[in-house]
């Protein structure tokens, strides 16, 4: 360097949001909250909480399928798994399969049981099939995991985004958090159906605009699959059954269905979707769109994250020290890739937020449901429809304002909110999903069975994952892929008014001495998070079989009649609140032996409470219209409406 020419250390400027991407983010708030007053005002309203919980079971299959893609696609995910197919490579793509087996596994277990019970809460089943206590704790588990999930999840992308782009947290986490918990509130689940699936088109636009943004930039498709494949990011063939492997084919396959099914088959926040629609053919319908769905969103992340490799092959953002964690790659890659084009960076904005406001009012919802149906109707069975509709919303409005109070306290956790969202959920699914094998499955298990179950499947998977956590297993242990910084901008060089970059190699990093660590910590810890549902799922069940066995199995003829899988598999699908309504003979609540007169040999509707619903029977001869000797079937199993038909002595 000559005379007047002077080095200096490369820094990397700060990108930040524009004020057309703060426009178009607006935006999507705006559109949100508008589907939420729609359906608030449209035809009065909500009149019931029947109306308000599950949309009056009317919805269709296209518009749930689509709500409950939208409702896994949290900003964790929206952010974390184009991260990590930047560093596990394409083979993240097996996921789908574990999602698909998931899909057939809910469709033809679990989703004719909650479908033909017509129950609310999913919870309610467990008290049918063993008791009140086993409800309460289920339902109470849920409240707290899912509180605590949701407010990480609110707050978790909004701290993202701060460290990469100065994007005041405050001002994100307060205006999603408010406005989320407003049209959840006024709008029920209608509104959180159909904002999610405006949400579900603004992420897949979000995620094609970066692919195709991205690709062009690389040189096109060929060039970005060549870098790919050059560098083991087609790593499909990964079939190392090493449970303590991040990503693996029996990863995706056995870890990943147990977790899907932990969330889509028993979880409050997905049955209450597909028992909102019209029929048991259209709810297994909107399981296969929700397929589709899950498909090409997880695609569309993976694509990402194989163009993000391919444009930072030779200099890696982490390495380079321009990011600081693995889940800041995506918000990093729009602003550098979209510098030139205001707005657009928006859109991956909204993409973002999108996903958090379809899994936020999505968990508001089902716990002002779990709240309703599992606490306040069993204690308080003679409220009116309207009040139990206020009492609904009410309940939409505390636990949205107990999310944002819960988000405010994540800030608290530093930067272990990411891992904390997948440790509370896969702590307490896993368990609650074994609970629910053992009542649909095991006929022989009993309540002490099903609590020790849970409580020894609570106790292992909490333990491996606070493990885990304290002690995080090795980058080789996991199979990150390499990633390099061979080519990065390294000084700013200038002579008079002339100035370069100069690009070279990074200098080599100061490996500190690894912390002592316990020989479990390498072992048991190091297990792949995705078994960690497994692992509950699975110490549930069999401590609950060998628990029943030692205090006493349940004999199958003592069994609550057409609770176990097969007793409501040999019914007909549940009633359609449009079809006609069916006669029974009038039986006195008064007289037992009556009651057996009366309905003889009638099997009782599945799941129907013992004194209330016993006016449900199958009837075995027709009565004249119009008599006295006729009553008309709820379509709806509440309390109330059988309390109506006491009341009124039809």
């Amino acid at each position: 360097m000559s005379q007047g020419g002077h080095l200096e250390v490369f820094k990397a400027e700060m990108l930040t949001f524009s004020l057309w991407d703060y426009g178009v983010f607006g935006l999507m708030l705006l559109i949100s909250t508008s589907i939420g007053l729609f359906y608030a005002l449209r035809q009065g309203g909500q009149k019931t909480s029947d109306d308000f919980f599950t949309g009056g079971r009317q919805m269709s299959a296209v518009p749930v399928g689509l709500s409950l893609s939208a409702s896994f696609m949290s900003a964790i995910q929206v952010l974390g798994v184009p991260a990590e197919a930047y560093r596990y490579g394409m083979k993240f793509l097996w996921m789908c399969v574990g999602q698909l087996l998931n899909t057939l596994l809910t469709a033809y277990l679990f989703l004719p049981v909650f479908y033909r019970l017509r129950l609310t809460s999913t919870y309610e089943y467990l008290e049918l099939r063993f008791s009140k206590k086993v409800r309460l704790c289920g339902t109470i588990q849920y409240i707290i995991a899912t509180m605590l999930y949701t407010g990480i999840v609110i707050y978790a992308p909004a701290l993202i985004l701060n460290q990469v782009t100065g994007l005041d947290i405050w001002a994100s986490l307060l205006s999603t958090g408010t406005i989320c918990t407003f049209y959840t509130t006024i709008g029920g689940m209608k509104a959180v159906i159909w904002t999610d699936v405006f949400q579900v088109f603004v992420m897949l636009s979000g995620f094609i605009a970066i692919v195709i943004q991205g690709t062009l930039m690389v040189g096109g498709p060929g060039q970005v699959l060549n870098i790919a494949y050059n560098n083991s990011r087609i790593n499909f063939d990964d079939f190392n059954p090493d449970p303590r492997s991040r990503y693996t084919f029996w990863t995706f396959i056995f870890g990943g269905t147990m977790v899907w099914l932990s969330m889509y088959g028993v979880n409050q926040a997905q049955v209450q979707r597909y028992v909102a629609c019209k029929t048991e053919k259209e709810a297994k319908l909107a399981l296969l769109v929700n397929q589709v769905g899950l498909f090409f969103i997880v695609s569309s992340a993976v694509a990402c994250g194989i163009v993000m490799f391919a444009l930072y092959k030779d200099c890696d953002p982490l390495l380079a020290g321009y990011i600081s964690a693995p889940d800041q790659y995506m918000p990093y890659l729009v602003l550098d890739i979209f510098e030139k084009y205001p707005g657009v960076p928006g859109l991956f904005l909204a993409c973002a937020y999108s996903g958090t406001l379809s899994t936020a009012s999505t968990s508001i919802n089902a716990m002002a449901a779990v709240t309703v149906e599992d606490l306040i109707k069993p204690s308080m069975p003679n409220l009116s429809p309207r009040k139990l509709t206020l009492i609904s919303k009410g309940l939409s409005l505390i636990y949205g304002t107990s999310c944002i109070t819960v988000a405010a306290l994540s800030s608290l956790l530093g930067g272990g909110v990411l891992q904390g969202s997948f440790t509370v959920m896969g702590v307490i699914s896993g368990p609650l999903l074994g609970a629910f094998i053992l009542g649909m499955f095991i006929p022989s298990c009993n309540t002490v069975g099903v609590f020790c179950g849970l409580g020894i499947g609570f106790v292992l998977s909490f333990w491996v994952a606070v493990g885990g956590t304290i002690y995080p297993p090795s980058p080789e242990t996991m199979g990150v892929l390499p990633s390099y910084g061979n080519f990065c901008p390294l000084y700013n060089a200038s002579e008079g008014l002339n100035g370069t970059i100069v690009f070279g190699p990074l200098p080599p990093l100061n490996i500190s001495e690894p912390m002592e660590r316990p020989a479990i910590a390498d072992d048991f810890y190091a297990m792949s998070y995705l078994y960690y549902g497994a692992l509950g799922t699975l110490s549930t069940v069999i401590v609950g079989i060998l628990a029943s066995c030692l205090t006493g199995p349940v004999k199958r003829s003592t069994n609550r009649p057409g609770v176990l899988w097969w007793d409501v598999m040999k019914q007909t699908s549940s009633i359609s609140p449009e079809e006609p309504k069916i006669p029974f003979a009038k039986v006195s609540q008064d007289s037992p032996d009556l009651q057996k007169k009366a309905f003889g040999s009638a099997i009782l509707v599945s799941g129907v409470w013992a004194d209330e619903k016993a006016l449900v029977a199958k009837a075995e001869s027709g009565f004249p219209e119009g008599s006295e000797e006729s009553l008309c079937l709820c379509t709806s199993l509440e309390p109330s409406c059988f309390h109506l038909l006491r009341e009124t002595d039809v």
